[in-house]
């Protein structure tokens, strides 16, 4: 159950990150590309919502079942470009920036393959998916079963 409903308890402060979103999903970076981040980003957070969220967004975006299984053994899987492991290299160190400290090697091979504008928002992605992890986690917003299996378990 959902602890508090944070975009009523704190309506500009939802829009102010909702903002975010819209920038992001305005600008030149492959929506897939995108959303491949917010999911990632989703996964090591351990963020149901945001990880079913993010899912149903690829798919809707033509993404194939491949790339969505694979994507959690990304750095092993033959389904993602070089320039895509980057992305999600540079990702992933800014979640783990506690560890990592977002190493040169990480953002240097992410800039050989994007534009300065792309890497902006690459990185802007990660940022806000992780404020959107620690917001749904903190609140316990969960996803909606959308089919319910015969002895009760959503599929």
């Amino acid at each position: 159950m959902q602890r508090i409903d944070y975009a009523k308890a704190a309506p500009d402060l939802y829009k102010a990150l909702t903002s975010v979103d819209a920038a992001l999903n305005r600008s030149p970076l492959d929506k897939k590309l995108l959303n491949l981040v917010y999911l990632r980003v989703s996964q090591i957070n351990g963020c149901s919502f945001c990880v079913d969220l993010h899912s149903r967004a690829l798919h809707n975006l033509g993404e194939t079942q491949e790339r969505l299984d694979g994507l959690a053994a990304w750095r092993e899987s033959p389904y993602f470009t070089e320039a895509e492991k980057t992305a999600l290299a540079w990702a992933e160190s800014l979640t783990d920036i506690g560890r990592t400290h977002a190493p040169e090697d990480a953002y240097d091979a992410v800039c050989r393959h994007y534009s300065d504008a792309d890497v902006v928002s690459i990185t802007f992605a990660a940022a806000e998916m992780n404020a959107w992890n620690r917001i749904a986690i903190g609140t316990r917003q969960a996803p909606v079963a959308r089919h319910v299996a015969a002895k009760g378990v959503a599929a």
